[in-house]
């Protein structure tokens, strides 16, 4: 065992280095060393060099069970709807792999420092402004991110209404999207958009 390799007596996290433990072989042949350590909790536990050195192992999983009891603790809420759409806002926002990260992230839409790290805040926010089990978060700007002045609770019609793709349309100074339009009217937005694909000015488009 070269010296430079000794670990024993060295501490990383919450481990101290006890002896050499027995070594093992990777599942490509390659040699690991494993020492034996104790967890400041009182715990042994046998742990990879690189593991050591990298600071992927810093106790014998004591820190993640008293993490995990912190959090829960803390709100209460992992298993509610509402801890869902914070995770949900925030994956949308930062996750590459979440199928909206395109309309979200991909776009440079974030979540305000406020709300990123603190769910607390996000539900003081949302318990303080409206929110129940049938209303969604918004984004009043959709070119905005998300933070407290910039986001509601609607319901389903009224989030649709905001989409990017509803277009906008005002006929004698009056503004609203094709599906307001269509409910003002009395037709089907089908109908209103068939007419502005097919060439015709706003003002036939919305003559009925």
């Amino acid at each position: 065992m070269r010296r430079f390799d000794n670990l024993i007596g060295q501490k990383f996290g919450r481990l101290e280095v006890l002896s050499r433990d027995d070594d093992s072989i990777s599942a490509s042949g390659k040699h690991r060393v494993r020492w034996l350590c104790q967890c400041d909790c009182g715990n042994t536990v046998s742990v990879l060099s690189d593991n050591l050195k990298a600071g992927k192992t810093t106790s014998c999983g004591c820190f993640r069970v008293e993490n995990t009891k912190k959090v829960k603790s803390t709100h209460g809420d992992t298993q509610s709807r509402l801890y869902g759409i914070w995770c949900a806002m925030k994956s949308r926002c930062t996750n590459e792999n979440n199928a909206a990260y395109k309309d979200y992230g991909g776009r440079g839409i974030t979540v305000c420092d406020e709300w990123m790290h603190n769910y607390d805040a996000f539900k003081s926010w949302a318990i303080g402004n409206g929110y129940s089990d049938n209303l969604t978060i918004d984004r009043i700007d959709n070119n905005k991110s998300y933070s407290p002045s910039n986001c509601r609770w609607v319901d389903g019609v009224a989030q649709a209404n905001n989409r990017r793709s509803n277009r906008l349309l005002t006929l004698n100074g009056e503004t609203h999207n094709v599906t307001e339009w269509a409910s003002i009217l009395g037709v089907s937005p089908k109908t209103i958009f068939n007419r502005i694909y097919t060439g015709y000015s706003v003002d036939d488009a919305l003559s009925f």
